[in-house]
């Protein structure tokens, strides 16, 4: 996500500059990009055996091999980096962190007034309406970068909120669709990892498989754009050409359709000017070519095979930390179906079992959401899958014996 940004900023350089980059541990990438963008300003959430005189050596170099001017005036290492990149002056924070552990540099940036393009859709479902307070207060916006959730955002602009009818939300089905609850029992990890559309990441590729990246995709139109969970619906669409439909009242739906280009999203979301209007980015990705034929298709979720996005469902509707526990034994569950340590479906049982054991911390109405009781949770789930995983696997070993 952060490459093909820097691709749609460096195809425009009338219109964008990058004041600042963070990064998780690449930090060879990151100085090659801070030099090669004029970055005033870089972070390194983990790195390493580096000290700031290590990176500053870096950069000399790298600005002596490319030739340019090293500009970095400040360099924040640590696990803090990108909570304070974000806080720096900007029009727009780009967040493209995987998992809740973007939720800091999501507040930190709209706590300085700054418009932050989502991408790190995990900041706002378990923040909730910390997140939504937090951009209130300020005046500054959540702008979606999710394709699914760009694609709802150009929809409604053809209409009032008050026609809408409902949110179709589309999914590609992922690399099992079809597959039954019994097939998925061996399913491999490796194989979890061949997304039929999209190239990502391992969490978000296996989300992708198991459905949960739908249901917390629902969690954020819920978010986003204020429709009840009633009427948001998941369809399976495997072309992955229609990004997401909005219908209203009257029984029009309108689709925003585009081959399968981050940069297309990303583009759009960058163009948002502070004024809240939206400049188009000419040539941000290809478009469709209408000259060839070709079909679509639509078809209903399996929900047994694929029972995540219900749970998700469920999550939503609790609301208060239920999302945040969804989220975060989803984390520890992905990481042990990679360690071979659970099955495919053993992510959405476990998963489920959180739901079950923490989901009195969901509606209790007169607790107020706060950032620490958000992170509470998402500990006491975390903690909660390391358990379930480790019974699941001293039941495995008994019926093994």
């Amino acid at each position: 996500m952060g490459t093909q940004a820097i691709d749609v900023v460096t195809a425009n350089p009338d219109r964008f500059a990058v004041s600042a980059l963070a990064a998780g541990s690449n930090r060879v990438l990151l100085v090659e990009q801070a030099v090669r963008l004029g970055a005033r300003r870089i972070g390194l959430a983990d790195p390493g055996d580096a000290g700031e005189a290590t990176i500053r050596d870096m950069l000399a170099r790298e600005a002596a091999r490319q030739g340019l001017p090293d500009r970095v005036e400040a360099i924040e290492l640590g696990p803090e980096a990108s909570e304070r990149i974000a806080a720096a002056d900007a029009d727009v924070v780009l967040n493209a962190v995987t998992g809740a552990v973007g939720l800091r540099s999501t507040l930190a940036a709209l706590e300085a007034g700054t418009d932050v393009a989502l991408a790190n859709k995990e900041s706002l479902i378990v923040g909730g309406p910390v997140v939504l307070d937090a951009a209130a207060r300020s005046g500054a916006r959540l702008i979606p970068v999710d394709s699914e959730h760009s694609a709802i955002a150009q929809a409604l602009r053809a209409g009032r909120t008050g026609e809408v009818e409902r949110l179709v939300i589309t999914a590609s089905g992922g690399p099992f669709r079809g597959m039954s609850p019994t097939e998925l029992e061996s399913v491999t990890p490796a194989q979890a990892l061949v997304h039929p559309t999209w190239n990502m990441g391992t969490v978000i590729t296996t989300n992708s498989a198991t459905l949960v990246n739908k249901g917390l995709e629902v969690i954020e139109a819920h978010l986003l754009f204020g429709i009840d969970y009633d009427r948001i619906d998941v369809v399976v669409h495997p072309q992955s050409q229609i990004h997401s439909m909005v219908e209203y009242i009257d029984g029009s739906t309108l689709a925003q359709v585009s081959p399968p280009d981050m940069r297309l999203p990303i583009a759009y979301a960058l163009g948002t000017g502070t004024d809240g209007t939206t400049r188009r980015v000419p040539g941000a990705a290809a478009p469709n070519d209408w000259t060839t034929p070709t079909s679509w298709t639509f078809e209903p979720v399996d929900s047994a095979a694929f029972p995540a996005l219900d749970l998700a469902y469920r999550a939503g509707r609790l609301g208060h930390t239920a999302p945040a526990v969804y989220n975060a034994a989803n984390e520890v569950l992905v990481e042990a179906f990679h360690a071979g340590r659970v099955t495919f479906p053993q992510i959405s049982a476990g998963i489920a079992a959180a739901l079950d054991a923490l989901s009195g911390d969901a509606p209790a109405a007169a607790d107020v959401l706060t950032v620490d009781s958000v992170l509470a949770a998402d500990s006491r789930a975390r903690d909660h899958a390391r358990d379930w995983i480790a019974q699941a696997g001293a039941e495995q070993m008994r019926t093994v014996r």
